[in-house]
């Protein structure tokens, strides 16, 4: 494949539009197969090499990353992580393109964040035909337990992500957003602030 023909599938995934296995073979070395799996082995008491291994594994990734083990991605080298990240156990990123999280996002067990999707006609899924479109996650969020973001989604500053939701649009910022599709269903209010304190 010639460098301009990987420079027009390129411009084609960057649309959104349908590419195949075979178009995008050129990105292979990107994929951190060896070092995910080297990850997701590593003792829990080996703290500097996890550390290490997440570095070499992610685009970027903060300071005070945790990421329990196992997690699973695509590629790895398209994943972004801010500060202060908790990521549960089964994590799964399909990150074909990007996936950009803030600073202090929580996420609970089992939870897939996919930036890839097929067409629904089958002829056009021959050779793993696909679209991908990046994700991107704010500061402060909270995704619970078995939650799936779909391609193209951005889920706004604070806002929680019900269990078991599947996300398939834009959620807007301090918002309770829960179902399927996932729909807001209220704000996050100072009243907020005070629910399951002491002296209630």
């Amino acid at each position: 494949m010639t460098r301009a023909h990987e420079e027009e599938v390129l411009a084609r995934i960057a649309k959104g539009l349908v590419y195949t296995e075979s178009e995008a073979a050129f990105q292979a070395p990107r994929r951190r197969t060896e070092q995910i799996f080297a990850y997701n082995h590593t003792p829990p008491a080996e703290t500097e090499r996890r550390r290490a291994l997440l570095v070499e594994i992610f685009g970027s990734v903060g300071e005070r990353t945790v990421l329990l083990p196992p997690f699973h991605a695509g590629f790895g080298s398209n994943v972004h992580i801010g500060d202060d990240f908790f990521g549960n156990v089964n994590l799964t990123f399909v990150d074909d393109v990007d996936i950009r999280i803030g600073d202090g996002v929580m996420i609970a067990p089992s939870v897939t964040l996919t930036t890839t999707g097929h067409p629904v006609h089958p002829d056009r899924r021959a050779d793993f035909g696909r679209f991908s479109e990046p994700i991107v996650i704010e500061d402060k969020v909270w995704i619970g337990s078995n939650a799936v973001v779909l391609p193209g989604v951005r889920i706004g500053y604070g806002s929680v992500i019900g269990a078991g939701s599947v996300v398939s649009r834009d959620i807007p910022p301090m918002t309770v957003a829960v179902g399927t599709p996932c729909r807001p269903l209220r704000a996050i209010t100072e009243e907020d602030l005070r629910t399951r304190t002491a002296g209630e």
